[in-house]
């Protein structure tokens, strides 16, 4: 089943490696991966007075799960934290993958970041946990991105009930 999927990502730094995910299903022989679909278009949000946070909202709307791309810097961008909580309190399946080995085809790879999920910590059973701790984590050279990432995100789905 193909999944409507938020990207949530640090657009200036990361949006070569971004779209090289992205697209990745694009040019792969029809019926060889589930597609998925994702309505991030960040770059009509920054053109927009005031609205990124309606456009989150508008982005998020339909979605089943947000898949959160992190490189170098991503951790600390305040948009990427609202969007994580946002999902969070939607209750969409959330996970994030690690993208610092992509070669961006200018700078090549870049440093590990700090998993964006670890800002957050929720309250389980009286102990908090953070949400890194609660959704998994994927590297997307090491765990094979490229013919994994649609199972990651319906496994995430599935766990959030969708």
């Amino acid at each position: 089943m193909a999944r409507r999927v938020f990207f949530s990502f640090h657009y200036g730094r990361d949006v070569r490696r971004i779209q090289q995910i992205r697209q990745s299903w694009v040019i792969r022989a029809q019926g060889e991966a589930q597609p998925f679909y994702d309505t991030a278009a960040f770059e009509e949000a920054k053109r927009r007075a005031g609205g990124i946070e309606n456009w989150i909202e508008e982005q998020l709307r339909g979605t089943s799960v947000t898949v959160v791309l992190f490189g170098a810097e991503t951790y600390d961008r305040p948009w990427v934290r609202h969007e994580i909580k946002r999902s969070y309190q939607l209750k969409k399946g959330l996970l994030a993958i690690d993208i610092h080995k992509v070669k961006d085809p200018r700078l090549g790879i870049d440093v590990r970041g700090k998993n964006p999920l670890s800002y957050w910590s929720v309250d389980r059973g009286g102990r908090k946990a953070q949400l890194s701790d609660i959704y998994r984590t994927y590297d997307w050279v090491s765990d094979d991105g490229y013919n994994n990432m649609s199972n990651w995100i319906e496994a995430a789905a599935t766990a959030a009930g969708h």
